[in-house]
């Protein structure tokens, strides 16, 4: 069959790479694409969010199966305008995709649910959410609403600190993000990624993944989408991973039912995990990045199995098959990111890298220009290694990253330690 993806980031990267393995992809289209995407797909200049010039695209390329990958297409409600045009499609409803869009949403879905969560206010005025924190104390973690690129949480460790973020958000850092924010409990432990599948009745667990979220060694620095990631996850035991799917995941899923907003497509839950308790940090309705690098570097050609599952409502009868190894991805940076950054400067050294099923250097925000490789964004590359064990995926990725000549990125040299 035809597949189009849409994105243009390294989330899409990965699921092209994988997706482009399996024989049952023919030709293999992604909207907009990267420089790096090229290299396994047609990449197509459609905005992923008009589904009327998606909706055509597929006419026109006998498109048989699409993609959705980032969050934004998902709450424009891409997903539905595809399948109401009888398009196979991955990814849930502008209904379902709620669960992101909106974290007083889900906070509503596990109260309901009995999901176990931090405590919460949510605020659409400033002195009423200063005043709820002035009560609560800190440490206390201050949440944009909506969607801000995984960038809007301010874990506040004092009062300055937590008055000022309800200050930015309100004053605009995060756009229509922060016109309303939820303030939760501040929750203690290790955090870890769950990542699985729903078709809106049956789940199928795809995986644990532990990313690094602050810009700098050490997990110090500002808020980022994410500077690294490996999996599986060491702290997510599975009987830590059996009890978040049993009390957390699967009522979640029958709540979205029972609501008549069926979930179908991948739920991707953080938790925080003390004392073998794993509580919901936040829902995300698409593949974490850099986690998914991390995980396709393990799954390969059976994610599009899985994806394909997932959107014929066949979970039931679907399965992963899990080989003993260990994966690690790198994050390589533009300097200055999470806040401004320069672009178009020049990445050399990528030549020869990528080394079959175990080392992969994925694109995010990355152009090809009169034959060289440019930086877009603020994250460009992720340098992911697959190894028998976690300390020989971490050795090969930062091998490689060292053969990269980019003197205006940055990356952190910790990745993994937790595990390590």
């Amino acid at each position: 069959m035809n597949i189009l993806i849409l994105g243009g980031g390294g989330r899409e990267h990965a699921l092209a790479w994988a997706i482009a393995q399996n024989p049952k992809c023919d030709q293999l289209f992604c909207a907009p694409g990267n420089a790096g995407i090229a290299h396994v797909a047609d990449c197509v200049d459609i905005n992923p969010e008009d589904g009327d010039a998606l909706i055509a695209f597929c006419s026109d390329e006998s498109i048989g199966f699409v993609v959705v990958g980032p969050e934004a297409p998902l709450a424009a409600g891409v997903a539905d305008t595809l399948r109401a045009a009888g398009i196979l499609t991955f990814g849930p409803s502008r209904a379902a995709a709620q669960l992101e869009v909106s974290k007083s949403f889900t906070k509503e879905i596990c109260a309901a649910c009995g999901a176990d969560t931090a405590a919460y206010g949510h605020f659409t005025d400033a002195e009423a959410a200063k005043k709820y924190v002035r009560a609560q104390g800190t440490p206390i973690v201050i949440k944009a609403d909506g969607l801000a690129a995984g960038k809007g949480v301010v874990v506040a460790m004092d009062m300055e600190t937590a008055l000022a973020a309800i200050d930015d958000m309100f004053g605009g850092t995060f756009g229509a993000a922060g016109a309303s924010i939820v303030i939760e409990e501040f929750m203690e432990g290790e955090e870890a990624s769950f990542f699985v599948l729903s078709d809106g009745e049956n789940v199928l667990p795809m995986g644990t993944a532990q990313d690094h979220k602050c810009a700098f060694n050490g997990d110090k620095g500002p808020n980022t989408g994410g500077m690294g990631a490996y999996s599986p996850a060491p702290v997510m035991t599975d009987a830590i991973t059996q009890k978040a799917l049993n009390e957390t995941i699967i009522p979640t899923i029958k709540e979205m039912a029972k609501r008549g907003t069926p979930f179908q497509g991948v739920l991707y839950a953080g938790f925080m995990i003390k004392d073998g308790r794993p509580r919901l940090v936040e829902y995300n309705v698409r593949f974490g990045d850099p986690e998914i690098q991390a995980l396709v570097m393990r799954l390969g050609a059976q994610v599009l199995d899985a994806l394909l599952a997932c959107a014929t409502g066949k979970l039931a009868d679907a399965r992963i098959n899990w080989a003993d190894d260990h994966a690690l991805s790198v994050v390589y940076a533009a300097e200055g990111y999470p806040a401004a950054y320069e672009k178009g400067t020049e990445i050399k050294g990528l030549e020869g890298l990528n080394d079959g099923s175990s080392l992969h250097v994925f694109h995010a925000g990355t152009q090809a220009k009169d034959g060289k490789t440019l930086a877009t964004g603020g994250r460009v590359l992720a340098i992911t290694a697959r190894g028998k064990t976690l300390q020989q995926a971490h050795d090969r990725a930062y091998a490689a990253i060292e053969k990269i000549n980019w003197p205006e990125g940055f990356y952190r040299t910790d990745i993994g330690y937790r595990a390590l």
